[in-house]
């Protein structure tokens, strides 16, 4: 069979790449798997991502992901939650704001209305004046309070546990839905708001799924895994290089390094793990002295977004967050 080749239309199999750059080196930050360019056969590796088959981005993709769940093996939600009903409730209160904002809002919340019947119930006024820190907290107060009530209303007082009802619900898209199908627990006492199983998942949801953030969106566009803008497409494009098995930890690692290394504005190419898979190399910082002042929480030496994170985050030297009002 011939080989494809490119031209500068981009087709289906086969992406036209930048030429990678000579000055891509070593970082500290973790490990990269067979990868490097001054290992034998590394800069091969990197002339090739000029021109790659769509079997060669699945392969880099995928070299990818081993590479990040090698740095980051402790990764996980970085919402507070100790059942699937705080980490609903938690996700839709995140939009337009950070993980740390809503784990210093949350306490005070479910202190006070801990099941959905009891959100459900609330008076307006107040629980506007607990999640205001949030920001846009007028309409995330409709939306938490409305999804309450849908499940109070629809499913026995219990988070539902397909997709299909679980979007029906107000404030909640795919994105939400896969944050908690992905990392709660599903059994009966978690969806009522009663369980604190936290991220010991003994009844899953079943459904993997992607988590496409806005963290999400921008490194997969970097690597070129897909030109797709439109999150489901995004999901789409992104599913269909890895197994389904991969899905929930593959949506970690992307995003812990979208928050700690490849930044938006500034990302720390020189401080990067997979700076030689990785075409959209020199965008940002290449010196790594310089890179490595750029990287946030427990890669740069801060505390991190969770005030109860897991023991495995401590243990790798691990902060957690300080409470609301503590700085």
């Amino acid at each position: 069979m011939p080989s494809a080749r490119c031209t500068n239309v981009v087709s289906r199999n086969c992406v036209r790449l930048p030429p990678p750059r000579a000055e891509q080196q070593q970082t500290l930050t973790g490990p990269v798997r067979d990868a490097s360019p001054w290992r034998p056969g590394g800069a091969r590796r990197l002339a090739s991502m000029a021109e790659e088959t769509r079997l060669a981005m699945v392969r880099r993709a995928r070299k990818i992901n081993r590479a990040l769940a090698d740095v980051y093996p402790y990764a996980h939600c970085e919402l507070d939650y100790v059942n699937a009903w705080q980490l609903l409730v938690a996700t839709v209160l995140s939009a337009q704001t950070t993980d740390l904002r809503v784990n210093q809002t949350t306490p005070a919340l479910f202190a006070k209305y801990p099941r959905p019947a009891d959100l459900a119930g609330a008076e307006t006024a107040d629980v506007e004046e607990l999640i205001r820190p949030t920001g846009f907290f007028r309409a995330k107060t409709r939306s938490i309070t409305g999804l309450a009530s849908a499940i109070v209303a629809d499913h026995d007082g219990m988070v539902p546990r397909t997709l299909a009802d679980m979007v029906k619900l107000p404030g909640v898209g795919r994105k939400t839905a896969f944050v908690v199908m992905g990392n709660a627990c599903a059994c009966d006492e978690c969806r009522a708001g009663a369980g604190d199983h936290g991220a010991n998942v003994r009844t899953p949801f079943g459904r993997p799924g992607i988590t496409v953030d806005t963290h999400f969106q921008r490194l997969v566009r970097r690597w070129r895994w897909t030109e797709e803008t439109d999150p489901d497409k995004i999901e789409a494009a992104v599913g269909a290089l890895f197994p389904k098995s991969d899905w929930t930890d593959l949506s970690h690692h992307v995003i812990w390094h979208g928050r700690r290394i490849c930044h938006a504005r500034k990302p720390a190419c020189g401080a990067c793990p997979v700076a030689p898979l990785c075409p959209a190399y020199g965008e940002g910082e290449t010196d790594p002295e310089k890179a490595k002042k750029l990287l946030k929480y427990e890669k740069g030496g801060f505390p991190g977004q969770r005030l109860k994170p897991p023991q495995a985050y401590l243990d790798a030297g691990g902060k957690p967050a300080p409470p609301l009002g503590a700085g």
